[in-house]
């Protein structure tokens, strides 16, 4: 495919994350509109470190097969590309692979042959070593520490890849572009702006367009499918559903979603500043942008993301009822801690430090959601539930740590009561859960690389 001028580019979003689902008539509707191309991000941070950490994805796969076959065989019938980025959520080579298996087999079943543009996010431990010494890797905002050990503690860091490697592969002839982590908003405006679309459009759209239906004022309780009409000095967004709408407020609101600051959007390339743009209604379910404008970055950056294993975890959840425990919950949870340590202290004769495992206990009905950023201070709820972690080594260490620490949960007296209680009650049986390894992310910082491409490396490959 060349990068030919185009009046307008129309571009599919089916829905804001593969997986999500959306309505195959609305799919079908915005097939019947002529779209340049269809699009659709399939992974974030959003669900946390876990997918990353452990190489496994946050969708089912009947989930993203059931999407993706959709959006292959209305992009293969109209003969026109699919973009697909963040494959598998997290975008590392084993959820890349995951993902490509996927579209392999819709293939072979639907008897579709089409090429496939593999781009490659998971970083080289090498790479990223020699980036480091050059100083070409800068923190964001808060930043944790990172140097060589955090690279090597990670189970897999990716780079988040903007528009130039989705261009390549377009340019390079590819119908169905698959690539690891990737900017949500750099899949949507890769197409356009290599058709002559204005970076500014280009990037306010794929902004809007990226979380499908999200930006819809009147939302039917599914995800659903947006259509983009992107032109050279304005865009415009229709929702497929006739039931759904979008204003000049939603979208404008929408425009903050996931942004600390209201009007500047950083990306790999630049900026988008939304400060300039404007919003009009063209009817009752269709709104017009205009005014968009994008900052070219004086130096090129490429967000790294990362995962590194806490250890093992085990939780309990808990109800308490008794109004007595209620009214002194802090102390009576730190003095459940101080009994419980001393008492797994005893049981590892010392081989386990305070300072290799750690219990939390989250109070829903009092700060459970929010924390210490709770405002409201007074308990308001007749019962509390306890969401207890016990994070260990080892799976096993957990589960036992987890059991001292029920047991003496369940009968801790309080000054009223001194005798034996029982002011707990477990919900499950057995009360411990297995969650596994659990991960946190541990990097926050941009790569300076050479060029937009030399993190990402492309493979070409036919299928069917």
């Amino acid at each position: 495919m060349g990068s030919d001028i185009l009046n307008e580019v129309r571009v599919i979003a089916p829905c804001g994350v593969l997986g999500s689902g959306f309505p195959a008539s609305s799919l079908e509707e915005a097939l019947s509109r002529d779209p340049h191309y269809i699009a659709c991000d399939a992974g974030s941070t959003d669900p946390g470190p876990f997918a990353l950490g452990s190489g496994q994805p946050a969708f089912a796969r009947i989930a993203v097969k059931r999407d993706l076959r959709l959006m292959l065989l209305g992009a293969r019938r109209l003969e026109i590309p699919l973009l697909i980025g963040s494959a598998g959520t997290a975008g590392a080579d084993v959820h890349l692979a995951w993902t490509f298996d996927i579209l392999k087999e819709i293939a072979a079943e639907e008897s579709l042959s089409f090429r496939t543009a593999l781009i490659h996010a998971q970083q080289e431990p090498a790479y990223l070593k020699r980036r480091l010494a050059e100083g070409r890797i800068k923190p964001l905002k808060p930043a944790p520490p990172f140097d060589a050990e955090t690279i090597d503690r990670s189970e897999r860091i990716v780079g988040m890849m903007g528009k130039e490697p989705f261009q390549r592969a377009l340019e390079a002839g590819a119908d169905v572009v698959l690539a690891g982590r990737a900017s949500d908003t750099a899949i949507f405006a890769s197409f356009a702006t290599l058709h002559g679309i204005p970076e500014g459009v280009a990037w306010h759209a794929a902004k809007i367009l990226e979380c499908g239906s999200a930006a819809c004022v009147t939302n039917t309780g599914r995800r659903d499918c947006m259509m983009g009409h992107l032109r050279e000095d304005h865009f415009e967004v229709t929702p497929m559903d006739p039931e759904m709408r979008v204003t000049p407020q939603s979208v404008a609101a929408h425009g903050l979603y996931e942004n600390a600051d209201p009007y500047l959007i950083r990306e790999c390339s630049g900026t988008i500043d939304l400060a300039p743009a404007s919003y009009e209604a063209v009817d009752e379910r269709r709104v017009r942008v205009r005014g968009s404008a994008f900052i070219p970055a004086e130096v090129y950056t490429v967000k790294l993301e990362g995962a590194e294993k806490v250890g093992y975890q085990t939780i309990i959840v808990a109800g308490i009822r008794d109004p007595l425990i209620i009214r002194q919950i802090d102390p009576w949870l730190e003095r459940l801690e101080t009994v419980c340590r001393g008492k797994i202290n005893e049981m590892y004769r010392g081989d386990l430090r305070d300072e290799d495992y750690r219990i939390t206990v989250h109070v829903y009905g009092k700060n459970g959601v929010m924390g210490p950023l709770e405002p409201v201070k007074e308990i308001r709820s007749h019962e509390l539930c306890l969401v207890c972690e016990y994070t260990a080594p080892t799976q096993e260490m957990a589960n036992s740590i987890a059991a001292v620490c029920r047991h003496t949960m369940l009968h801790l007296s309080i000054p009223e009561w001194r005798g034996f209680i029982t002011g707990v009650a477990c919900l499950h049986n057995p009360p411990q859960i297995d969650r596994g390894a659990i991960f946190r992310f541990n990097v926050n910082h941009v790569v300076e690389p050479d060029d937009p491409y030399e993190m990402f490396p492309m493979e070409m490959v036919g299928v069917g």
